[in-house]
């Protein structure tokens, strides 16, 4: 039938499609709907019983858009801002709209820092973070990781030269750090 100069039949009628698939049209009649004693048609309506909705309480001041006038009526509490990444991000949000690269800039910036706090908070406790099992350094020799970069044109492999030096680099600088804090205070003491 395709390519000719016969019309076809575009669709079927309601008879043809009630008869050859069962339950088909089952809710043309508005009798046979669920909702259909308490269905309005009102394109207008958008079901909201408020003008404008009840706002959430703002226990202390969240960051903003320079270019909304105030808050969305109902924002995320979960992560409040805190440190220097915390700094960084009202300054974004205070200075530069969102339509400027700055403002983007400086909060992919402020969580570059955030993740260095995270990391800083995490020697002070009993707990610091694992550089081996929370890195994945360990898949890179389970899981053929030096096998699949090489040998292939993988778009990633022209930066995963610089990812030990990210990734290990923080953690360097640290144990020598604290490693001259603890040389310096023992040839103090022992002084």
């Amino acid at each position: 039938m395709a390519y000719t100069a016969e019309k076809p039949k575009l669709s079927p009628s309601i008879e043809e499609l009630r008869a050859s698939i069962p339950g088909w049209g089952a809710d043309l009649d508005k009798k046979d709907r669920p909702a259909w004693p308490r269905e309005r048609f009102d394109p207008g309506a958008s079901g909201a019983h408020w003008d404008f909705p009840e706002r959430q309480p703002e226990n202390y001041p969240r960051e903003r858009s320079i270019e909304h006038k105030f808050l969305t009526p109902v924002f995320g509490t979960a992560q409040p801002l805190a440190g220097l990444s915390g700094v960084i991000r009202k300054y974004a949000y205070a200075r530069f709209s969102e339509g400027r690269a700055a403002h983007w800039l400086l909060l992919i910036a402020a969580d570059r820092v955030n993740s260095v706090e995270g990391h800083v908070a995490s020697f002070v406790t009993l707990h610091p973070d694992n550089l081996i099992t929370e890195t994945g350094v360990l898949s890179e020799f389970r899981r053929h990781g030096f096998s699949s970069r090489f040998g292939s044109r993988r778009v990633d492999t022209h930066h995963s030269w610089m990812d030990p030096i990210l990734v290990a680099g923080p953690w360097v600088l640290a144990g020598w750090g604290a490693f001259r804090l603890v040389r310096g205070i023992a040839r103090r003491v022992g002084k």
